[in-house]
């Protein structure tokens, strides 16, 4: 186990995989400045880090990330001599700075949900390339509850792509609660299961895709995030092609997958 910081965790539980643990358990791992600066340096350390391939990122305790802390947001870094105004962007930037990182890791990442996502930790969830769920997670795009919106960190980009748009506004203009079973039936999961099993689960489908190609994983996640961005069917298209012949033509990996096929054995990407 190593740290950044006692309010994040970095663990290796199984080769290939690196899980990232919110650890502020009494305030339901709320989005506090003590929190996301910490868990921004922990997502720019796994980046950096060849040996893992997929990463969990998941909260400690009951909760998987409760939002706003109510009780105190902590203290901006760097931010002497200016005046509230800018404090605010400054603020905002160091949250946006942890939704970006998260989509910009190149490897995979499985958010655990384990518990509550709440306002920000949606966010969070939602920024995340898969979604597992324990069967007491439930989620609420808190914002509009507290007289503010509900469209904060992205929300209101992933969540309509992941569950279509009239669900999307309905969950966010009633600030309502998705509870697990919801959240899978809708989408918004790739599925449900009990909490003595998430992290189990979590690191079988991290073992997986740990098993193809390290370009091939990385690029799949690129142009998956690319395709929600796109403007043009076309123009993605031939996007996903460069991506596809720079794998095809610079590995081996088709041609060990043909005759891994061929020998009735699992392939071994080298790359």
């Amino acid at each position: 186990m190593s740290s950044t910081d006692d309010f994040v965790l970095i663990d290796h539980p199984r080769p290939d995989i690196a899980l990232v643990t919110l650890n502020r358990p009494e305030r339901m791992n709320a989005m506090a400045f003590d929190v996301m600066v910490p868990l921004a340096d922990a997502l720019r350390a796994v980046n950096n880090d060849n040996d893992i391939r997929v990463v969990v990122v998941t909260g400690a305790g009951h909760g998987f990330c409760s939002g706003a802390d109510l009780v105190s947001a902590g203290r901006v870094p760097y931010i002497d001599g200016l005046t509230p105004s800018t404090i605010a962007h400054r603020a905002a930037d160091r949250l946006h700075e942890v939704i970006e990182l998260i989509g910009d890791l190149h490897q995979p990442v499985i958010a655990a949900i384990n518990g509550a996502a709440i306002g920000g930790g949606m966010c969070l969830a939602l920024c995340c390339d898969i979604r597992i769920a324990s069967t007491e997670a439930y989620f609420r795009a808190a914002g509009i509850n507290n007289g503010l919106t509900a469209a904060e960190l992205g929300l209101s980009f992933t969540l309509p792509r992941a569950i279509g748009s009239s669900r999307a506004f309905e969950i966010m203009l009633t600030g309502r609660d998705v509870d697990a079973d919801e959240a899978a039936r809708i989408g918004l999961v790739s599925e449900t299961v009990p909490p003595a099993d998430l992290l189990e689960r979590c690191y079988e489908i991290g073992t997986g895709i740990a098993a193809f190609s390290r370009p091939g994983t990385e690029l799949t996640k690129r142009m998956l995030w690319a395709g929600l961005e796109a403007s043009s069917y076309s123009a993605h298209m031939r996007s996903e092609m460069n991506a596809q012949l720079l794998v095809r033509m610079t590995t081996r990996n088709f041609e060990e997958a043909v005759l891994a096929r061929s020998e009735n054995r699992p392939p071994v990407f080298e790359d």
